[in-house]
């Protein structure tokens, strides 16, 4: 089992950059496929990006494609997520999130683990 802790939200103005961070503990972090998920105020939890294991390819919603990055440093155990080009619609609590290998998955019950979460304020 592992066990995941993000960092790095905070308020930001439109345009601006945030990069989030998930720690992981408890168990071999490159074995899990990981990724970002997101809940804004009054709405559904909602997929923002996915690295899945053991291949590495990468998935972005459409909503944020081209804007955010994912990446993972595994002898760190840690997992990012690099925010540019902000927007007020980005606002939300960024949970960090694992499953079992390989793939990614559309559903949000689909994922074992969570995070906490951190929140992520976009100013107009």
């Amino acid at each position: 089992e592992v066990q995941l802790e993000e960092s790095g939200g905070g308020v930001v103005e439109a345009g601006g950059s945030l990069r989030l961070s998930c720690a992981a503990s408890g168990s071999t972090f490159g074995d899990y496929t990981i990724g970002w998920w997101r809940q804004a105020p009054g709405k559904e939890r909602e997929g923002v990006s996915c690295l899945s294991y053991p291949d590495g390819n990468t998935w972005y919603s459409d909503s944020v494609k081209g804007r955010f990055t994912i990446s993972s440093d595994n002898a760190k155990d840690t997992l990012y997520l690099q925010m540019d080009s902000l927007e007020p619609e980005d606002t939300a609590v960024y949970y960090c999130v694992a499953l079992k290998p390989p793939l990614c998955k559309a559903n949000a019950a689909m994922y074992d683990f969570w995070g906490q979460g951190t929140q992520v304020t976009v100013s107009s």
